[in-house]
């Protein structure tokens, strides 16, 4: 007969097992696992087999372990998991895409019906039509002032009627109605709060970013410093440009007004002693602008293969039969 082992015993090989995890992997998902049933935790431990492990306990003895693992190993940054462990959560240890890993997990979602106390996650909506009910089941409806009518002796819902908002607590009412009609408006599964990647902490929103996103960020991030290099006269990289052009353009405008002059401001000066030249110029560019593509044109005429004549031969007969 096997000893079943102490609560003592259970202790320290969940404390040699969590830190034996955080030595392995470094990417941890922090995720909440209220109303998670066990059967549907563990389809989520076989659905993410392979690649990560799934690891749930109280949150006390996992602040203790990796305290006292963050100290024995003098590895500082296990000391960022413990401010996340607050509430029902669980540690997602993974060596995968993180990204694909949540995705994964929220595929494991199990609908729930609205049970009396239990605070709405989103807002539920009955939607219109035929209840099935008889007409003796009305009092459900005028109670929470859904209004119906009679329809071949059946319940009818004339609008959508808004029945909880999120945040709302489930009165009976409403959660005896929902049962009523088989509507099940909740799904609970395993959400991740935060995510820990070698030390750094961050939102799982992070994960949804493209590259896109990225380079839009950033360009937004450089603008900005341009936008504030050139208010404050502060040379930047990102500034430099802007700067030589404005540079360029104080010296153009000393040259224009005063007899000064370099070779790239004569050509302005010129312009503006005879406007016409500048009439000219943009002719001549708008006359090569549409040259180009008539001469692309004519060059692909050129290469267009001549049809063959057909001979007396090619059409089945002679002149001579």
């Amino acid at each position: 007969m096997a000893v079943k082992p102490s609560k003592a015993d259970k202790k320290i090989a969940y404390d040699a097992k969590l830190c034996q995890l955080l030595d392995e992997y470094t990417q941890i998902l922090i995720a909440a696992a209220d109303n998670v049933g066990s059967n549907q935790l563990q389809n989520i431990r076989k659905g993410l087999r392979g690649d990560s492990v799934v690891l749930m306990g109280k949150n006390t003895m996992m602040k203790r372990s990796v305290r006292m693992h963050a100290e024995k190993t003098g590895n500082q940054a296990f000391l960022n998991l413990i401010p996340l462990l607050q509430g029902n959560v669980g540690l997602i240890f993974t060596k995968g895409d993180l990204k694909e890993v949540s995705e994964e997990v929220a595929k494991y979602k199990v609908g729930a019906p609205a049970r009396v106390g239990l605070v709405a996650p989103i807002d539920v909506v009955v939607p219109p039509g035929n209840t099935g009910l008889d007409p003796s089941q009305t009092s459900f409806f005028q109670v929470l002032n859904i209004p119906t009518k009679i329809n071949k002796g059946t319940v009818e819902i004339i609008t959508p009627v808004e029945l909880i908002k999120k945040g709302e607590k489930v009165g009976s009412s409403e959660a005896a109605l929902l049962a009523k009609l088989g509507i099940r408006p909740f799904s609970y599964g395993l959400v991740v709060l935060s995510v820990y990647d070698n030390g750094s902490v961050f939102s799982p929103e992070v994960l949804d970013l493209t590259e896109e996103d990225l380079i839009e960020k950033f360009a937004t991030g450089v603008s900005m410093v341009t936008a504030l290099s050139l208010a404050i006269s502060y040379p930047t990289l990102a500034a430099a440009p802007h700067m030589f052009i404005n540079a360029y353009k104080n010296v153009l405008s000393v040259a224009v007004a005063t007899e000064y002059s370099f070779p790239q401001a004569d050509k302005v000066k010129e312009y503006l002693a005879d406007p016409s030249k500048f009439a000219v110029a943009v002719a001549a560019v708008a006359t090569d602008a549409g040259a180009a593509p008539a001469a692309a044109a004519a060059a692909a005429e050129e290469k267009k293969p001549e049809p063959e004549e057909e001979s007396d031969d090619d059409m089945g007969f002679s002149l001579f039969d």
